[in-house]
């Protein structure tokens, strides 16, 4: 078992080793922790209370009425790990995710809000046994060991008699079709109920009639499985996955490869280079431009008047396709990769590089932004993509000696 999840790798502060960190490894632990349904209690029994005060009892309690509340015994599943996510930084949380700030906005836009994220947002149970399935439910154990669905929660009897809900922002997954691969097509958006069960979107994320279950699927995690928290999305990969996906080396391989090409500014004639990868965030003097709008490739100059070079359109010196221009990174994360393909296209507007097939389809994937919305997003930064596609087909020049 080794299956790894990423996000918002663009982030700096989250690069970091421990817990607050942009990729996670998911291991098979030295001792089982899963938790499986056991008991279930009508509150106020001396034994609802005596579930919700041990501290050594996984529960759950759903409140129906002030006089009414549902606990359900969780017990010991020696045949499962379980994995919490959530942006408490308490220990129960295996994976503290924070909200993601797009790469290039404004300081006023990237304030520090109210976060949307749950403190315990979700788990994941991992089946300790080949094929290793993983399984993802909505909300997480606190330090107590306990999940409380208050009386404003949306939550129900199903009809085998046990008790399911909804967080309040809920936990959304989207699984893509034909796999993470370069046939890969955007699945659809459905909710995990804390049972993980699997619902339609409600009608806006936090509203307290749930959606339409959906019985022929399941909570089950693919390859390329997308997770939304509300705040910040997840891309889950295994380790099948992974072993098809390029490398950083290959990468490496790919940014040396096209530098050594010696593409060339059309008007100041010096060639351009790709920085490291480790200077994702200091625009190099070598450092490749781009006309968003035409995909032309220069190094920086001042070509054109004042009011252009203050203006966030310039026109391009080749075509003179008035557009955005804006420097060019690599997109350093493999595990967003698709293919191993050569670095041709870029996102719009942030300038993001990597294969054609792999802005193709992050492109076609609306991902949940606030409580009401979707848009398309480049995966290295999360930037909201612009422009008619999304990305644009580079152009680079090549030396003329």
């Amino acid at each position: 078992m080794g299956s790894s999840l990423y996000w918002d790798t663009m982030v700096p502060c989250r690069t970091g080793t421990g817990r607050r960190k942009s990729r996670f490894g998911l291991c098979k632990r030295p001792k089982a922790n899963g938790v499986k349904p056991s008991t279930v209690h009508v509150a106020c029994t001396p034994q609802a209370a005596k579930a919700i005060s041990n501290k050594d009892q996984h529960s759950i309690s759903y409140t129906l009425s002030r006089a009414q509340t549902v606990v359900v015994e969780y017990t010991h599943d020696s045949n499962t790990d379980m994995f919490q996510i959530g942006r408490s930084t308490e220990s129960p949380i295996d994976y503290v995710v924070t909200d993601t700030v797009p790469g290039s906005q404004s300081n006023g836009d990237t304030q520090t809000v109210q976060s949307t994220i749950s403190r315990f947002a979700c788990r994941i149970m991992c089946q300790r046994s080949p094929p290793h399935n993983a399984r993802i439910y909505a909300a997480g154990f606190d330090s107590s060991k306990n999940i409380f669905l208050g009386e404003k929660a949306a939550k129900w009897k199903t009809l085998d008699g046990q008790m399911d809900g909804l967080t309040t922002n809920g936990v959304l997954v989207m699984h893509p079709r034909h796999g993470f691969t370069e046939d890969s097509k955007p699945g659809v958006w459905r909710e995990i109920s804390v049972c993980g069960n699997v619902f339609t979107l409600r009608e806006t994320r936090s509203a307290q009639q749930r959606g339409k279950m959906v019985e022929n699927e399941t909570q089950e995690l693919v390859d390329g499985s997308l997770i939304d928290l509300c705040g910040a999305t997840l891309l889950w990969r295994t380790a099948e996955g992974l072993s098809r996906t390029p490398t950083v080396k290959h990468l490496e391989a790919l940014r040396q490869e096209i530098n050594a090409a010696r593409p060339q500014c059309p008007v100041g004639f010096n060639t351009l280079a790709f920085p490291s990868m480790r200077r994702k965030e200091v625009v190099d003097e070598k450092q490749p431009w781009v006309y968003l709008h035409c995909g032309h490739v220069h190094g920086y100059h001042n070509w054109g008047n004042r009011e252009e070079r203050e203006g966030r359109d310039r026109e391009c010196p080749m075509c003179r396709a008035r557009g955005p221009y804006v420097p060019l990174w690599l997109g350093c994360e493999a595990g967003f990769y698709l293919d191993a393909g050569p670095p041709t296209h870029a996102f719009s507007p942030c300038g993001h590089v990597c294969s054609e097939k792999t802005v193709a389809y992050w492109s076609q994937i609306p991902l949940p932004h606030g409580t009401h919305t979707f848009h398309a997003a480049c995966p290295f930064c999360a930037q909201q993509l612009s422009g008619e596609q999304g990305y644009i087909r580079l152009i680079f020049q090549g030396p003329v000696d």
